[in-house]
């Protein structure tokens, strides 16, 4: 569709503008919007199925609420980009994920129809309970809407979040769950099976329709809906209502792409005072057959042909940090019956699915909920079973106290592998993987390894395998170095003694993890220079390699350390405490992430702006040669 064919879509800059349009003018804008969103993600990626399934949901929002005087707080925000283009954001969106472009996620700082960022699972209801509150304690009029998927439902703060404002009866608020059953992958869970069953519930989904036809036209008789409705979906289900056992009023399920339902149905439900939830039922890629036939892979695609839908990607042959993760875990479960994989809705993101295909009754993805799948480790582990529990870097925040109470403190072996540490890219500050380091670096007894490449990280798993305690394992997202890992021998290594990959005589370059690639290639660049680095490669996180320490706070008085993470309490500070504890006379000069949020970009572009690029590298050495002149 050509930018002329865009004919109501470039007319609406706003959600007052939306509401002039007829019902009729409202269904083919969706069908304009749901095609600019396809256009434009092809070209610049992002997460679009789950978009693509919440066209109908966010125009008639913005078309039935007083927006942004009526609040929308949404989930996750991977379902947001017609919300973000319908508030005045259509030519932003070229830009978004890109470097000094709009996010995208919502933040409250980019737009005023972004009523709560949202870049993690599960805090809608509670992010707009408190809203709703806030209005009902002011004496405002205001009505505030969490739409939650059904992935998102299954984490733990939902729960807190509907229990809590169930016994708030006169607080104005109104859950959406909108129900593709899909996270990220497939649903799982007790969760998934019910909301199955009331939604393919014939009988109830007949009746349902007679009610709500006598709602459309006889306001009067809500109390009817709700009382009968209740009674019919009690019998019929042969169990009570989850969400009426809950206190709030259950509604649905409706087609969430029948825009004159959708549309009724929201007027219907501004007038009923208390907490109340909508079912809304949708396919996730709705409108583009491909992302409909596999949702998982059309979940964010990348760049794509959108005629036929055929993906395109730069080639590349070397694994990625993922796949060697994936693949190892397999190969460790082949050769220990102990071993068992947990995830937390993530099987293909971090390539899990490897072990779910060949062993399925040893993997378990538990649901959007991190402290759980810590706590289930646990108690795995407490049972003789050695689980690799894989979590974003990012989302094992939520976490802290699973790993510290329930894995820590007991020394159980849990080997936690946190994918995507580090500057992620494009998904921006929600996403990065930047305090792994320093947070965990103050659990006692716990084992952290930066594996530097493809081979350190298998080796990595098997020495985690033996070590029999707590051990962590962070690593970026991306692809690696391209050195030879498939169907190496495994090999142990010394917990807490790093290595030595270069000599040198004029400044110690330590680091930890992959970014020690970049600063090879930098030290080398130094050397042509006239600077000769010895680069030091640190290996572990905790325990420091303090015989390595030693030898690099007794032979020189430069160093330089470079991480992948925040500075404040990481890596660098931690060498530089040890050399003044010691005693040694070294000046250190610390390459990472200062004390700021890092906004969206691509991940070369945000390791320059943050200043431990090779080229950032390069000039820290370099650096030295001047200040030896000098003085």
């Amino acid at each position: 569709m050509s930018s002329e064919e865009y004919k109501l879509l470039d007319t609406i800059s706003s959600p007052r503008e939306l509401k002039k349009l007829s019902a009729e003018e409202l269904r083919v804008y969706c069908d304009e919007l749901r095609r600019y969103i396809i256009d434009e993600c092809s070209v610049n990626p992002g997460h679009l199925a789950s978009s693509l399934g919440a066209v109908e949901l966010a125009a008639a929002l913005h078309y039935v609420f007083e927006t942004p005087e009526d609040r929308i707080v949404w989930d996750v925000g991977h379902q947001t980009y017609a919300h973000k283009i319908i508030t005045g954001r259509r030519e932003a969106f070229r830009t978004k994920r890109r470097l000094n472009g709009i996010s995208g996620f919502p933040r409250m700082s980019e737009s005023e129809y972004d009523a709560f960022g949202g870049g993690h699972a599960s805090v809608s209801i509670s992010a707009a309970f408190g809203m709703a509150k806030a209005a009902e304690l002011r004496g405002e009029k205001r009505q505030v809407v969490a739409v939650i998927g059904d992935g998102s439902m299954t984490g733990g703060l939902a729960f807190e979040g509907l229990n809590n404002a169930g016994a708030s009866k006169r607080t104005n608020l109104l859950v959406i769950l909108n129900d593709n059953n899909m996270a990220i992958d497939q649903a799982t869970g007790a969760l998934k099976n019910y909301l199955l069953k009331i939604s393919t519930s014939v009988h109830y989904n007949r009746f349902k329709q007679r009610l709500w036809g006598i709602l459309s036209h006889t306001p009067r008789l809500l109390w009817l809906c709700q009382k009968a409705g209740n009674a019919v979906k009690q019998g019929l289900l042969n169990k009570s209502n989850l969400f009426e056992s809950l206190n709030f009023r259950y509604f649905g399920p409706v087609d969430g792409h029948n825009l004159k339902e959708l549309v009724r149905t929201l007027r219907a439900l501004r007038d009923i005072e208390g907490p109340k939830l909508l079912h809304v039922m949708t396919v996730k890629g709705k409108g583009y057959l491909p992302a409909e036939h596999n949702q998982s892979v059309w979940h964010a695609p990348g760049c794509f042909n959108p005629d036929t839908g055929e993906r395109i990607s730069a080639p590349d042959d070397t694994a990625r940090y993922q796949d060697v993760f994936g693949e190892t875990l397999l190969e460790l479960a082949r050769r220990d019956a102990r071993v068992v994989g947990v995830t937390p809705a993530m099987p293909s993101g971090c390539s899990m699915n490897i072990l779910l295909r060949e062993m399925p009754e040893r993997c378990f993805d538990v649901g959007i909920a991190e402290g759980h799948a810590v706590t289930f480790s646990a108690g795995l582990a407490a049972a003789g079973m050695v689980p690799f529990c894989n979590i974003y870097s990012s989302f094992m925040q939520r976490a802290y106290d699973n790993v510290i109470h329930d894995v820590a403190i007991q020394g159980l072996p849990v080997v936690m592998c946190l994918d995507r540490g580090g500057l992620v890219g494009e998904d921006g500050v929600t996403h990065h993987g930047v305090f792994d380091m320093a947070a965990f670096g103050a659990v006692p007894g716990l084992v952290i390894a930066a594996p530097m490449n493809e081979p350190e990280l298998r080796n990595a798993m098997y020495t985690a395998l033996l070590a029999g305690g707590p051990f962590m394992i962070r690593y970026p997202r991306g692809h690696g170095e391209g050195l030879p890992w498939r169907g190496m021998t495994f090999e142990a290594l010394p917990v807490g003694r790093g290595r030595r990959l270069r000599e040198g005589r004029d400044v110690a370059l330590v680091t930890v993890g992959t970014v020690g690639n970049a600063a090879a290639r930098a030290a080398e660049r130094a050397a042509g220079e006239g600077v000769e680095a010895a680069h030091y490669d640190l290996r572990w996180v905790k325990p420091l390699d303090t015989e390595l320490l030693d030898e690099v706070g007794r032979t020189f008085r430069r160093v330089v350390t470079v991480e992948d993470g925040c500075l404040r309490g990481g890596v660098g500070e931690a060498v530089a405490a040890y050399f003044n504890a010691r005693g040694y006379d070294a000046r250190v000069t610390s390459l990472g992430i200062g004390d700021e949020w890092v906004e969206h970009g691509t991940p070369e572009q945000l390791h320059t702006l943050c200043g431990y690029d090779e080229e950032a590298i390069f000039r820290a050495l370099a650096g030295v040669k001047h200040l030896s002149q000098e003085r």
